[in-house]
Order: C-alpha cells, then sequence, then structure tokens
C-alpha cells in the first residue's frame, strides 16, 4: 500500500531529503538549481521501496517559492496507522480571568497522529471555560475523531481534512478540529521533510510577538511590563475593562515607567461604547496613545463597535480590532463589507488552519488588517500558529505569547525563543513534540 503521494509546484532549494521516517532505503534526490515543480510518488511496504521523480516546470532563480499548501493536500495520500489523544493540564504562573471565570492552569487535550510511513504530527486543542464545555468533553470528541482516523481509507489530505470537518463540525467544535488539522498537516510536513513556515508561503522564519499582562492590581501590572520590557518586547497587551479609572491607573503608570513600549488595549467586550470612547479620550488627554483597540464593546454590538472605531481612527489614529466579534465566517464577511473594524483577529482555535486561511484570503482582498492571536495554550498550538504567520507574513499584529504564561514548558524541540522573537527553524513540520509520557 502506498505510504505517501506527493506533487508539489515550488521547490526553492537545490535538494531533498526524504526524511527517515518514511522508511525507504537512503535515497537523496538532486535537482537542478532551475527546477522548482516535481512530483514524487513512494512506496514501502515489508520488501520493497521505489521513487519516482519528474520535473515540470522551470523557473528563474529569482522568483521566489513556497511549497503549494492547497496543491500538497489535494496529493498528498494520508494512510493513518494510529491517532490518539490525552488530556494535559499545566499550571500558570499567575491566574488569568477569563469571561466570569479564574484560570489557574491550562487544560487541553494533545492529539499525536502516526502515519503508517511512521512520521508523526502533533496538534493540541486549548480548553476554556465556555458554557458547559470542558477537557472531559473535549477529550470524548478527540477520541472520536481519532477513532474514524484510525480505522478510515487511505485518502488525499483534503479528503480526511473535509470528513474532520463532519465529524466535529461548527463553532462549537473548532479547537477540536483545529488541534485535527494541525496534527495531521504536521505528520504530512515532516513525511515530505519540510518546516510549516514554508508549507504556508515561506514569507518569513522569524517573528516578533507581543505580551500580555492579565487584569492584575496596579503594582502586579507594573511588575510584569517591567519583567516583559527588559525580555525585549517592544508591545505589551494590557487586558482592560474590569474598573475605567483603574485602567487608566494601570496604563498611565506603565507607560510612564515605558515611555518607548507601545501599547494593545483589550477590553474584552467589558465597555459600553460611552465607555470605551471616554477611555480614549482620557488616555490621549494623559498623552498615551495604544496602537490597537481590541474588542472594546460586546460582540454582538455592531452599531457601537463601528461608533468607537470612528471615533478612534479619526480623532486619535488608533485602530478597532474585532475578536469575539468574529465567531464565523458570515460575521468577518459583515465586518469587511460595513467598514465596521481596522482589524481581523484570528485564533486558529476559533476557525482552525482551512478556516484561517480562508479568512486570510478574505481579509487581504479587503484593506483590512490582519491580527493573530492565542489562548490559553503550550508551545504546540502557539508553534502551529507562529508557523502560519511567518509563512504567510500578512500579520500586521501578533500575539502568541500564551506559553510564557505557563509555569513549565512541556513540549520539546519547537521554535526558538529570545524575548520577543521567535524563530522557525528548518526542522520538519512544526519541529515540537510532547513527551507522550506526560500527557495521561
Amino acid at each position: 500500500m502506498a505510504s505517501f503521494g506527493f506533487c508539489s509546484d515550488l521547490f526553492s532549494t537545490n535538494s531533498l531529503l526524504l526524511p527517515p521516517c518514511v522508511h525507504m532505503l537512503p535515497i537523496y534526490l538532486q535537482t537542478k538549481q532551475n527546477i522548482s515543480q516535481f512530483s514524487v510518488i513512494a512506496s514501502s511496504s515489508t520488501g520493497s521501496s521505489e521513487l519516482m521523480t519528474e520535473a515540470a516546470v522551470t523557473k528563474t532563480e529569482s522568483e521566489r517559492t513556497s511549497f503549494g499548501f492547497k496543491n500538497l493536500t489535494e496529493t498528498f495520500w494520508v494512510d493513518v496507522h494510529r491517532a490518539e489523544g490525552r488530556p494535559l493540564s499545566v499550571r500558570l504562573n499567575e491566574s488569568l480571568t477569563f469571561a466570569s471565570s479564574k484560570l489557574e492552569k491550562v487544560e487541553s487535550v494533545v492529539i499525536r497522529v502516526e502515519l503508517s510511513n511512521g512520521c508523526v504530527g502533533w496538534g493540541e486543542v486549548p480548553v476554556l471555560p465556555l458554557g458547559n464545555w470542558n477537557q472531559a468533553m473535549a477529550l470524548d470528541k478527540v477520541k472520536e475523531a481519532c477513532k474514524f482516523l484510525g480505522q478510515g481509507p487511505p485518502l488525499t489530505l483534503n479528503l480526511v481534512l473535509d470528513k474532520i470537518s463532519e465529524t466535529v463540525p461548527g463553532t462549537g467544535f473548532a479547537s477540536v478540529r483545529a488541534g485535527l488539522e494541525m496534527a495531521l498537516i504536521d505528520a504530512v510536513a515532516n513525511s515530505i521533510g519540510v518546516p510549516l513556515w514554508r508549507l504556508f508561503g515561506g514569507v518569513s522564519n522569524t517573528l516578533s510577538t507581543a505580551a500580555t499582562i492579565p487584569t492584575t492590581s496596579l503594582a502586579k501590572a507594573f511588575d510584569l511590563a517591567a519583567k516583559y520590557c527588559k525580555l525585549g518586547f517592544k508591545i505589551l497587551e494590557l487586558r482592560v475593562g474590569r474598573d475605567l479609572n483603574a485602567d487608566i491607573e494601570v496604563l498611565q503608570a506603565v507607560r510612564a515607567a515605558h515611555p518607548h513600549c507601545l501599547f494593545i488595549l483589550d477590553a474584552n467586550e467589558q465597555y459600553t461604547s460611552k465607555e470605551a470612547i471616554e477611555v480614549l479620550e482620557k488616555l490621549d488627554e494623559k498623552g498615551v496613545t495604544p496602537v490597537l483597540f481590541e474588542q472594546p464593546v460586546h460582540r454582538d454590538d455592531w452599531r457601537g463597535l463601528r461608533e468607537v472605531n470612528t471615533v478612534a481612527r479619526e480623532k486619535h489614529g488608533i485602530s478597532v480590532a474585532a475578536d469575539e466579534s468574529c465567531r464565523n465566517l458570515v460575521d468577518i464577511q459583515k465586518l469587511i463589507q460595513e467598514n465596521i473594524v481596522d482589524v481581523i483577529n484570528i485564533k486558529l482555535s476559533k476557525f482552525g488552519i482551512l478556516g484561517t486561511l480562508e479568512i486570510v484570503e478574505m481579509v487581504k482582498k479587503s484593506k483590512l488588517n490582519l491580527m493573530i492571536d492565542s489562548v490559553a495554550e503550550t508551545r504546540l498550538a502557539a508553534g502551529v500558529a507562529g508557523h502560519l504567520a511567518a509563512g504567510l507574513g500578512c500579520f500586521e499584529y501578533v500575539n502568541l505569547s500564551a506559553p510564557i504564561l505557563l509555569s513549565e514548558d512541556p513540549v520539546v524541540g519547537g521554535y526558538e525563543v529570545s524575548g520577543s522573537n521567535h524563530k522557525f527553524v528548518n526542522s520538519r513540520g512544526q519541529g515540537g513534540f510532547l513527551k507522550w509520557d506526560s500527557a495521561s
């Protein structure tokens, strides 16, 4: 049975070393410098292996090339040997307030997918306390989908992802779908020996992220700001909305101590439009101008969101971002068509990888900007988001700092972190994995 088949545009490198997990005889495929499209079909069985290549299209060296993600999904045959999920809990250094709940630890479900060629991919389902949703429920849905993956016949990657969407449909299971997509795409990238940032476009292998200061006391916020600025973070995202006067006091104090640092305000729906505009007026009086004001009003207050955006943009030169108002593609389309905000905030846990790529294409056709954000998650999920953001190179605002809030890092390998800077190395896939015994 064929382990994998791959047809792709685009190779910017001069050679491809098929990874050891393909379980073939050691084969080094030499490609000419001006050849950027080829096809590879590899089969692996107990007694034989074979490799066929065909050069198709030539391009000049000056033309930037990537690995053609869409083409890969249509031509790579996925044969899952084993798929499983396990719960993972990691304590936070400081408790986080999310909606009306206080988080003391990050709870997620880690997904491990092993293909018949031996290559492994990893994904993560962050679990946030929304309604009745919890870690046990997420684990049940992951197990259901993993059972399907383990029993299903070999299919092209796009068909497998379609089946996953049918198994865990809609916005209610978006985080589960995202975790499964991560694991499958990571396994495929491992199979062809390509880092995810190249697979998603290859624009860059680095990015700089903001750091989040949660809703907390003035003293604690001040200490965190000092810590992050010392580490080299140039943008701080402050959670506001609990108390208008207290918020302004914190912002003013942090700004005075770190005048060269930029700020994103994340109100998490907590203000009315009148209060949000008042915050901007008072900050302006004190010479504090955030670069971005995120979700100032309730997610369904479209009129209020537009009103705040108009005042922020025209009077203060500040962009307003929609986060909680972005629940599905219909919401995104409304925000774009009615020019309600300047920035669309995307989280993989809300839309998955395929949904995110669709939104990116929608927003790029408009005049709006993009932000990519993380929730309470480890470097598995944040790493995939970072690879995607760096590879696409179209996100004006980035905050993938959630892992620095954890008391320990359960991920081995993966991207390199130096303060606010993330570097995505040329390891296959996302490059990180979990010690499976640490999830139980």
